[in-house]
């Protein structure tokens, strides 16, 4: 199984200093969010956005990390841990392309995007920069205190009508972050379903623009 480029937006500046991995949701494909790069873009000018397709096709025209066949935290686990590997091979590949590491990383999700996000993540064996979450989760139990190996700092973002994933998923996840020593910041859009709105756009272009400085 491997990933292959799907859609992509180049640097301000010309010459990739940082990468930022926008990763879909189910059914959906790297299309979808590099609708965000524009105007993240404008505080990240050194930033090349990656957008990929997922490994598996979803069977309905778009793309899925995983058959979402059941959503127990064990199935979860499994379904993420299960497409890893692919995700884990385009992000070395890209950074050996450009000759960046880790630390000039930062990683987007949305919804099963956000579940790949974490997943991987927290199990670099180098911290990236920065994780954004939008409308996701977390998967794992107990178990994933002794999985993690970095503990980038971590932006969720949810709409509070979010009817696919409910908004106690960010609860949740925020909690059990903080209790493994993962700096976590959380904003709930009220109003607001499974999508990303303006003001948590924002907040993610600021958050990344600012792990990224440090890094």
């Amino acid at each position: 199984m491997k990933i292959i480029n799907g859609s992509s937006l180049q640097p301000l500046s010309g010459t990739p200093r940082q990468i930022v991995l926008l990763l879909h949701g189910y059914g959906g494909s790297g299309s979808d969010l590099i609708g965000f790069a524009p105007q993240l873009r404008e505080s990240l000018p050194d930033a090349l956005f990656l957008a990929p397709n997922a490994p598996q096709s979803s069977g309905w025209g778009g793309y899925q990390w995983w058959a979402l066949n059941a959503f127990t935290p064990a199935a979860l686990v499994a379904g993420a841990a299960s497409a890893a590997g692919a995700l884990e091979a385009f992000i070395d590949r890209k950074l050996a392309q450009y000759g960046l590491t880790d630390a000039d990383l930062a990683i987007v999700g949305f919804s099963q995007g956000t579940i790949m996000a974490l997943h991987v993540a927290l199990r670099r064996q180098r911290p990236v920069a920065a994780v954004v979450g939008y409308s996701g989760m977390l998967a794992g139990g107990p178990e994933l205190a002794h999985e993690v190996v970095s503990k980038p700092p971590v932006l969720l973002v949810h709409g509070s009508m979010d009817a696919v994933v409910p908004v106690g998923a960010l609860h949740t996840a925020e909690h059990a972050l903080k209790d493994m020593g993962v700096s976590v910041t959380t904003h709930v859009s009220f109003g607001v379903g499974h999508t990303v709105d303006p003001v948590g756009l924002r907040l993610g272009r600021d958050f990344l623009a600012a792990a990224l400085e440090r890094a």
